[in-house]
């Protein structure tokens, strides 16, 4: 039996394709790094969502949609004002996805029907930036930030947590940063969302699955903890010592090594080159020479590589976004890549019931109550 089921094939889906050897992901046949440099998140959904990259008028309808349907409802924006402000974003966000489809009548799926759920996607892809916004402005006691119908994802996911207009770059890196993190084969939130899905349960079930999976600090969370340990840092000349004694306490690393990628993450160097520029542009400069030195120190120890949670720390950092915003920033990106892949389960559904290997005793003998 392969521990925590690797390299063992649990579904068949046509979103995207890793080869880990090389280093090499793709969307749909597009290669993220075409992507990264050319496309934008809006097209990106419509690639996942449609299975193709959008024509100028199907592009202009795409980010109308999203742009519509950005909004909150009265229900969801009163409901994240009365948790505490202690609450942890992830855990508002869980919540608020469930409150999405609250009054909807959202039924599950109906295999008479296969193209119901993908409204809600869009819905859900629309929504979750502005829940993140939106609980973040209430935690401080500040009024939500209403988005922009006519303006991307990206800015209003940006103006809705700093509250003021962001700078063109900064709306650029965020872009790139929603486009790289959107789609990424089967790992444990996109399983999670399948696995709930596979029950013919509804699509807003099938999401909460999967944030609440992408919580966890193995998966989405790892980006925080980047964060904490460059922060922890306080020169360029401690960084050797820094990592030298997380690797004497055999502490993992967070934001190296990779399950697939055997050579460095392909996401990476795009997430390079936006964080030294923001960083730049934010006075910032020596975060960003932090982050460059413990990339080049735990390689030179270990041979690891750096994965995709590594630089979007120092690259959120520099935008101003507060630390435990970062993982609910992934949410809101891979939303995409979510829905898509419930779509995909959907239209060609087998229940998700894979079997386990007993380990446990076989024959005990019954003891009465008394004699126990």
């Amino acid at each position: 039996m392969a521990a925590g089921l690797e390299g063992v094939v649990a579904a068949q889906t046509s979103l995207s394709w890793i080869d880990g050897k090389r280093g090499m992901l793709v969307y749909r046949g597009y290669a993220i790094d075409d992507l990264a440099r050319h496309a934008t998140f809006e097209e990106v959904v419509h690639l996942l969502l449609e299975g193709s990259l959008p024509t100028p008028d199907q592009l202009a309808e795409v980010g109308k949609r999203l742009g519509e349907e950005a909004p909150l409802d009265p229900l969801a924006v009163t409901t994240l004002g009365l948790l505490p402000t202690t609450t942890i974003p992830m855990e508002a966000l869980r919540t608020g996805v469930s409150l999405l489809s609250a009054g909807e009548g959202v039924p599950t799926y109906d295999a008479d029907d296969p193209d119901s759920s993908r409204g809600h996607a869009y819905r859900i892809v629309a929504k979750l930036p502005t829940l993140i916004g939106t609980f973040h402005r209430l935690r401080q006691g500040l009024e939500p930030v209403v988005p922009d119908p006519e303006r991307p994802v990206a800015y209003n996911l940006l103006r809705g947590i700093l509250g003021e207009e962001p700078g063109d770059d900064a709306v650029a890196a965020m872009d790139c940063a929603l486009v790289l993190h959107a789609e990424h084969t089967l790992n444990a939130s996109t399983f999670a969302a399948r696995i709930t899905a596979g029950t013919l349960s509804d699509i807003y079930s099938a999401i909460t699955s999967a944030v609440g999976t992408l919580r966890g600090p193995l998966h989405g969370g790892a980006n925080e903890k980047v964060a904490e340990l460059l922060e922890s840092i306080a020169s360029l000349d401690d960084v050797e010592a820094a990592i030298d004694d997380k690797l004497a306490r055999k502490e993992r690393i967070m934001g190296f090594g990779h399950r697939v990628y055997k050579t460095e993450d392909p996401r990476g160097p795009h997430l390079r080159d936006w964080a030294e520029r923001l960083a730049d542009q934010a006075g910032r400069r020596e975060l960003f020479e932090t982050a460059l030195k413990v990339q080049q120190v735990v390689f030179d120890r270990k041979g690891l590589y750096i994965n995709v949670d590594f630089y979007s720390a120092p690259l959120y950092t520099a935008m101003g976004i507060p630390r435990d915003l970062f993982t609910p920033l992934f949410a809101a990106s891979r939303a995409a890549g979510w829905t898509a892949h419930v779509l995909e389960q959907q239209a060609n559904n087998r229940l998700i019931r894979p079997s386990s290997e007993y380990v446990g005793e076989r024959e005990a003998t019954w003891v009465a109550l008394e004699d126990r």
